[in-house]
């Protein structure tokens, strides 16, 4: 007889899981009934033993392919069928099949596990619905639990998970639950952005600044002004008025002989 046997006789007869504790006191009592070597020893078997013997009892169900497996619950270890059993099994207990949960259960779920101890005020003002027919449901399947009151005006109760919900989800404790960062990398990733190739593309042209056409009555207008300018110009030199023309006609003849002298 070996101590994995006897360990896995103990979780296969017990109706309820069994922690460490129970294993270590059902062996010492079923112990002392018995005198031998073996069983002396096992009178004082230390936690750490029965511990080595669980991992030993998992590997050999393991080993020889067997449709058991060991599995530990919150409240202790228990010995279960394979899930690639499970078919078989539906077809001779009907009546044990599991029921699914709704989405909308299964979010107000997440919220009472991800913050509990929480008010139904609460998960209603994370949801944005009123949630009381599913709290109900959730209540009846013992999957949630009334943890007690909130210390607020009207004391509300509060919800919390049973261990129903981490026998039905597979974990030990809550801190077992994946994170954000888990949730995140479980999530299939978007592909990233196709870009089309095509041709390159024309250089950039720096924009010129626009000539805006000359008006002709502009130019025109510059003309006269310019013609004008050398009007008055001219106009400030010195022009001989028209008695200096004449005195300077009489000088000339004045100085010109007669012809009647000259005769």
């Amino acid at each position: 007889m070996q101590l994995h046997q006897i360990v896995e006789a103990l979780i296969f007869a017990s109706p309820q899981p069994l922690t460490l504790a129970d294993l270590v006191k059902a062996i010492r009592t079923g112990a002392a009934s018995h005198a031998s070597m073996i069983t002396d020893h096992w009178r004082k078997i230390p936690p750490e033993e029965v511990s080595q013997a669980i991992d030993e009892l998992g590997e050999h169900l393991a080993a020889t392919q067997s449709a058991l497996q060991l599995f530990e619950t919150a409240a202790g270890w228990r010995l279960v069928t394979r899930p690639e059993f499970a078919s078989y099994l539906r077809t001779l207990l009907p009546e044990t099949r599991p029921e699914r949960l709704s989405p909308p259960a299964l979010e107000t779920l997440a919220i009472v596990a991800y913050r509990q101890p929480i008010t139904k005020a609460d998960i209603e003002s994370v949801r944005g619905v009123n949630v009381d027919a599913i709290l109900q449901k959730l209540l009846e399947r013992s999957l949630i639990r009334i943890a007690g009151k909130a210390d607020v005006p009207g004391r509300p109760l509060l919800y919390a998970t049973t261990d129903l919900f981490l026998e039905h989800f597979g974990i030990r404790t809550l801190d077992d639950l994946p994170n954000a960062t888990e949730l995140r990398k479980s999530l299939p990733e978007s592909p990233p952005p196709v870009v089309e190739s095509g041709p390159d593309p024309e250089p950039a042209v720096e924009p010129q600044p626009e000539t805006v056409p000359q008006d002709d009555t502009a130019g025109e207008a510059s003309i006269a002004e310019k013609d004008e300018n050398l009007a008055d110009e001219r106009s400030g030199e010195d022009v001989p008025s028209e008695t200096e023309i004449d005195s300077e006609e009489i000088d000339q003849s004045a100085d010109s002989p007669a012809s009647g002298e000259e005769e």
